[in-house]
């Protein structure tokens, strides 16, 4: 008899990067275990692979007893959790450094044989930023409970469901100002898929362990990555400096509303902490390991952008044809 498929077990595999990790496990034959809060919400990662291989089920990794029934004799676990804003009980701390470090002590106590812990570039323990100092002692949780693991630290990641580009170009269509802050701050933007890629890489096929930072082919400037989104939906908008006092100043009262409102109110605009990340570059260190380590070329950003981007164009998918058909008149 053929033996029965891998298991693998995504933590946060309907999210945002996690979705195409869950599809990449899939379709490389692997069964996979979608471990989210609310598996209710997470049904259509069923339709990545055949009736009964991708499943999601109900974990918290606040949780050992949930946690250790997610990881329970699975071959393989890749941890795809992470948060960029605090509320409720989702803390900087309780997810990125103590789930991290939950789920890779189960996984070790489960004799699990490879783990991927996905971090992202600027964890660093004298950080000014909770977020980045959560992702480094979360980085040393896994490293201390799990010394084989592989941890992955991209840039920021772009795709389809990206909550940057898509969050800009969705403020060109109604505002004429885009603020920024931060606005020389470089960065390195990573293909979704490509992140996905090292991780099945690391389960499948088994990289040496350590950390490796992943960015794409190109290194820009936050103004520069706007005027590319603004280019790609053909508006024309002004890019306005939020000087880092007042950023600071709005990033506190937002914070302090969002507290005063008991979590009714859930500041996703702007935090005294992504101030603070805004100010520094994100991009991959020199000395780093990254893609090319891995055998992965990084895909461009200008192959995918106006794939999801056109959307946002005053004309939508048609505005090539109307282009098209104003310059015939002309002619």
């Amino acid at each position: 008899m053929p033996s029965p498929a891998p298991i693998v077990t995504v933590f946060g595999g309907s999210g945002f990067i996690g979705r195409y990790v869950t599809q990449r496990m899939a379709r490389a034959g692997w069964r996979v275990r979608v471990a989210v809060r609310r598996p209710n919400e997470a049904l259509f990662v069923r339709t990545y692979g055949a009736v009964g291989q991708v499943e999601p089920i109900q974990a918290n990794i606040r949780d050992d007893a949930s946690t250790r029934r997610a990881i329970a004799g699975a071959d393989a676990v890749i941890n795809c959790v992470g948060i960029l804003v605090e509320a409720g009980p989702q803390r900087f701390d309780s997810v990125q450094t103590e789930g991290a470090g939950r789920i890779a002590r189960v996984a070790a106590h489960e004799r699990v044989r490879r783990f991927v812990h996905v971090s992202a570039i600027g964890a660093d323990p004298e950080s000014d930023s909770v977020y980045a100092r959560s992702k480094a002692a979360g980085e040393a949780a896994v490293r201390a409970a799990f010394p084989a693991a592989v941890i992955l630290r991209p840039s920021i990641v772009f795709g389809v469901e990206d909550e940057f580009f898509n969050r800009f170009a969705a403020m060109a269509r109604l505002s004429p100002v885009i603020p920024v802050v931060g606005p020389e701050t470089r960065f390195q933007p990573v293909y979704v898929d490509d992140v996905a890629a090292a991780a099945a890489k690391a389960v499948i096929e088994g990289v040496p362990a350590g950390i490796y930072e992943l960015g794409g082919p190109e290194v820009a400037t936050f103004r520069e990555l706007l005027q590319r989104m603004l280019r790609i939906i053909g508006r024309r908008r002004l890019i306005a400096t939020v000087p880092l006092p007042i950023a600071r100043a709005q990033g506190w009262a937002l914070d302090f509303l969002q507290r005063a409102t008991f979590g009714i109110f859930t500041n996703t605009l702007i935090t005294r902490d992504q101030v603070r990340l805004l100010a520094r570059d994100n991009v991959v260190a020199a000395d780093a390991r990254g893609f090319s380590a891995l055998g992965i070329v990084p895909t461009a950003m200008d192959t995918v952008l106006e794939s999801y981007l056109y959307c946002y164009r005053s004309s939508g998918q048609y505005a090539a044809m109307i282009s098209s058909a104003e310059n015939l008149r002309q002619k």
